[in-house]
């Protein structure tokens, strides 16, 4: 069976047929707006920020667009309509389901409208150098007000963007921002392809200067800036030839992550110690001679309690809430379905227990790929796999709709937090003593459990399997340890520079045509995303876990080159987690960064027993530098299959999952994997 891939050129046009016949006709491309004269003062929808030209939310993320509340951060989104991107036929962005959001995404993309900004020129720090951007002099200064620390990061400016005068300035923090925590924000210096200094907007540069500005929102709007510019200045950070500067708050732990574990603790509640119930609705076994590794699989559904609008929770359904805004049960009515494989060796020895996360817009099925079967032969994993609904591939459609209007993208992001709560569950049908061990489908012929109930839960994910799994893992009462396959977080950074987003572009492009509005949309996106994603956990995947969870150990596998999931984003969840890296990660001269793998520190020599990431190379040349993917022949071959595929890879994977502890599996060299093909 050849190993799944989440996307092959043929699904790949498949998709984009199906995103074009849901999402109905694609409306024409509008030419790009005319910037407003240099001179002239913007006339802005009434809470749009004026400092930052003529585009409403920019700069972004930006505490101006909060109000105060009864939240943990004292603040909650205070987004209106007529401040959101419209698309094609006029329709903004209904923001109801962001104003629930205390903060920003502690992943955020910084966003600005520089005209005629040459980065190189200014000397602000790119993709290849982060580490250039805590120099004194920086041109970007981002700042933690809390504790004066200036925080690394890159900038680049949107290369699909044709137009220069609608080309976003996007600077990515290089680790996340913590939780909680407001940071200012200064561009100084800003610099034009010929050298020269670029003035400040007018309306910053007013409000900025010495005179008082008019009452109302003028005088609101410089009481906050020169707060910003108080704090920037006890950071060493001064007036000079400053361009623009703002602030914003990170969304706290509780904004993040309060709504999942909500979920989970009613549905454990619910349990009173026992197993969900479920039903076995297939067996099938397997002949030696039909699958080496495999001796049965077996399907069935586990009862889940559902928290969507919807009975049975379908594509399209939102988070049930109660008076308070809080999630709540519809009804024991949704049924996730799950898969299992057990190996042959559990039938001489019970084999371990372990969840496992399929890829983009995927199935279940999954968990039959040829290199889970052999990680389940060759080291004794039971694995069992439930969808991630809300992205699996009954949600294509409903997907493909929602990139033609925005306001529905919480179809996506809830039905997502519900997955969580399905995969809790079927871990606790995996280890509960009334559970799938007491089934005979996972028993053998005297009636002995194939499931190692001794072992601990582990969980084992791929591409979206990683990336949603590391929520899964930071929620998880129940998983310590977890390997994350072809890594990444922040699909605000992901989208652009993944092969995989093509189809969803096209019909982006037709329903929100503006460049600069498309960073806008993903933004926003991200901060319903979080709720659901590793970039939103991610600050809880090291020593600090999240109410009712462990601490957990982390192995990322990294595929140099991958066309699907960004190294980039793989290096700053690495970051943001405390993991170590294999050193030598790569062969020196194999990729453009001036110092690879900057601010991650190295293995040891020995067994480690914390958190990796392993970097395994077959092959495939650096992606851009740029925010676009990897397509052409340049590119060579996509990796995204390869880790996984390795045995030497798995056997590190095993021990891992088995002890806790990371080894060297590569006799101290960069590790190599062979091309799947």
């Amino acid at each position: 069976m050849r190993p799944h891939r989440s996307f092959t050129i043929s699904s790949l046009a498949a998709l984009a047929s199906v995103l074009v016949a849901t999402a109905g006709p694609v409306p024409a491309a509008s030419a790009s707006p005319a910037p407003p004269p240099a001179a002239a003062v913007p006339t802005l929808a009434p809470g749009c920020d004026p400092v930052g030209g003529a585009d409403c939310l920019l700069p972004f993320p930006n505490d101006w667009f909060t109000a105060p509340a009864r939240t943990p951060t004292g603040l909650r989104l205070n987004l209106s309509a007529a401040m959101t991107p419209k698309n094609a036929a006029g329709t903004p962005i209904d923001p109801a389901a962001w104003n629930r959001s205390d903060g920003f995404s502690p992943g955020s993309m910084l966003l600005a409208h520089v005209p005629g900004l040459d980065l190189a020129a200014t000397g602000a720090a790119p993709v290849t150098d982060a580490g250039r951007s805590l120099r004194r002099d920086a041109p970007i200064v981002i700042v933690d007000t809390r504790t004066g620390e200036r925080w690394p990061y890159w900038a680049e400016l949107d290369a699909n963007a044709t137009d220069p005068a609608r080309r976003a300035l996007i600077v990515r923090p290089a680790k996340n921002f913590l939780e909680g925590h407001r940071y200012a924000v200064a561009l100084r210096g800003l610099k034009d392809s010929s050298g020269s200094v670029i003035a400040p907007p007018e309306v910053f540069g007013r409000l900025a200067g010495a005179a008082p500005a008019d009452a109302g929102p003028p005088a609101d709007r410089q009481a906050a800036l020169r707060r910003t510019l108080r704090d920037l200045a006890r950071a060493g950070v001064g007036g000079k030839d400053l361009y623009l500067a703002w602030d914003f708050t990170v969304a706290s732990a509780q904004g993040l992550a309060g709504q999942a574990l909500r979920m989970r603790d009613d549905a454990l509640a619910g349990l009173r110690g026992r197993s969900p119930r479920f039903a076995v609705t297939s067996v099938t076994d397997f002949t030696a001679e039909q699958d080496a590794n495999i001796a049965r699989e077996v399907r069935g559904e586990v009862l889940v309690p559902n928290y969507l609008s919807r009975p049975g929770g379908p594509p399209g359904s939102v988070l049930n809430r109660d008076a308070a805004g809080r999630p709540a049960r519809l009804g024991d009515d949704l049924r996730a379905a799950f898969q299992c494989e057990i190996p042959r060796s559990a039938f001489l020895k019970p084999a371990r227990p372990s969840l496992y996360g399929h890829g983009l817009l995927g199935r279940i099925t999954e968990v039959r790929a040829s290199n889970v079967r052999a990680m389940a032969g060759e080291h004794g994993f039971l694995f069992c796999a439930t969808a991630w609904i809300g992205m699996a591939e009954e949600d294509i459609p409903n997907v493909g709709g929602v990139f033609t209007d925005f306001s529905r993208f919480d179809t996506v992001a809830d039905r997502l937090q519900q997955s969580l709560v399905d995969f809790v569950l079927l871990g606790r049908a995996m280890t509960g003593k009334d559970g799938l061990a007491a089934d005979p489908a996972f028993q053998d012929a005297k009636g002995r459990s194939l499931i190692d109930r001794r072992a601990e839960l582990v969980y084992d994910g791929n591409s979206q399997g990683a990336i949603a799994g590391g929520a899964l893992v930071a929620v998880s009462p129940d998983v310590r340890r977890a390997v994350l396959g072809v890594p990444g977080m922040n699909y605000s950074t992901l989208l652009n520079r993944s092969v995989d987003f093509q189809p969803f572009q096209r019909v982006m492009d037709g329903y929100y045509p503006d460049k600069l509005d498309q960073q806008v949309c993903f933004a926003l996106l991200q901060i319903l995303w979080d709720r659901a994603e590793t970039d939103g956990y991610a600050q809880h995947l090291g020593g600090d876990p999240l109410p009712g969870s462990p601490r957990h150990r982390v192995l990322m596998h990294v595929a140099f080159g991958d066309h699907q999931v960004t190294t980039v984003a793989a290096e700053v969840e690495a970051r943001t987690i405390g993991a170590r890296v294999h050193r030598p990660a790569i062969t020196p001269g194999r990729g453009p960064d001036v110092v690879p793998y900057w601010g991650i520190p190295p293995l040891p020599h020995g067994p480690y027993a914390g958190s990796a990431m392993v970097v395994w190379d077959s092959g495939t040349p650096a992606p851009p530098v740029t925010n676009t993917p990897p397509i052409g022949p340049e590119y060579g071959a996509d990796s995204h299959e390869d880790p996984r595929a390795d045995p030497a890879a798995r056997r590190q994977k095993a021990y891992f999952l088995t002890s806790g502890l990371v080894v060297d599996v590569c006799a101290g060299r960069p590790c190599a994997a062979e091309h799947t093909g």
